[in-house]
């Protein structure tokens, strides 16, 4: 495996961590299967989710400088989502690998329809969506749900899940978008974490190209946040691009992970 690959993906990672936010880490995995080499779709998805979590916590940090965090949210959001995700990740581990690569794909597709959608909300909305008051019984109770469904689905497939986050945070508290991105960073950096962590236990951590990609990826995140400063007007333009990047990646992922499957089958269609 080389390093250089390791070090331009995670820059590639973190690039569009900073430009677009959610969904940016999406692509962390394919990366490190088809680009890095890691073979194991295991080892790939627990370095992948280490790599996130600090590109996640570096991002939260420039929001938290900016005062675009909601403390109080941001602590409750990723308490009972790290609790999720440690279950989402132990029963990822005991998934077969080319199912979850499968469903992974799947998964890719949804996110990529999510950012499309997200584009036109965001139009309408101005960026505001009215919703609950943030200390409201109705509140905490959608935000304990939402989060632990995040932070499961989160560590199952060893992402940071900010494009469940965003409006997992948007729906149960009515926080103004800017404030739900810069706090969901907070969470989504936890949900990395605790995954990582279960698949450090198991071995399933790469720590060396982890540490490449990491370093790629705070390089990536600087630059992506500065920008996305001078490339704010085209935001949905930029996102409708990446949702097109992450479909053309999904279908590749399909055709790799079937193409696995196939002679598998045939095989066993032969023994019969």
């Amino acid at each position: 495996m080389s390093a250089s690959l390791a070090v331009l993906s995670g820059t590639l990672v973190g690039l569009m961590l900073g430009l677009i936010g959610g969904g940016g880490s999406i692509l962390a995995t394919p990366l490190l299967l088809y680009v890095v080499g890691i073979t194991q779709p295991h080892i790939a998805i627990g370095t992948g989710a280490l790599a996130v979590a600090v590109s996640a916590f570096a991002s939260f940090a420039q929001h938290w400088r900016a005062g675009n965090v909601r403390w109080g949210n941001a602590v409750a959001f990723a308490a009972v989502g790290v609790v999720g995700a440690f279950a989402g990740s132990t029963l990822g581990k005991a998934f077969d690998g080319q199912k979850l690569l499968l469903l992974f794909a799947v998964l890719m597709i949804v996110v990529g329809v999510l950012m499309l959608r997200a584009a036109k909300t965001e139009r309408k909305s101005g960026g505001v969506l009215d919703g609950l008051k943030a200390d409201s019984p109705a509140c905490t109770s959608k935000l304990a749900a939402v989060a632990f469904m995040a932070g499961a689905l989160s560590g199952f497939f060893g992402i940071g899940g900010g494009f469940l986050v965003v409006p997992g945070l948007l729906f149960a508290t009515g926080m103004p978008l800017i404030n739900a991105i810069g706090t969901s960073l907070f969470a989504v950096g936890a949900f990395g974490l605790a995954t990582a962590i279960n698949y450090a236990l198991s071995g399933l951590v790469d720590w060396a190209v982890a540490a490449e990609y990491i370093g790629g990826g705070l390089l990536g995140g600087w630059t992506g946040m500065r920008l996305a400063c001078s490339l704010a007007a085209y935001k949905g333009v930029l996102n409708r691009v990446f949702a097109a990047v992450i479909f053309m990646v999904a279908g590749y992922m399909i055709y790799r992970t079937v193409g696995v499957w196939l002679p598998d089958a045939a095989a066993q269609g032969v023994k019969r």
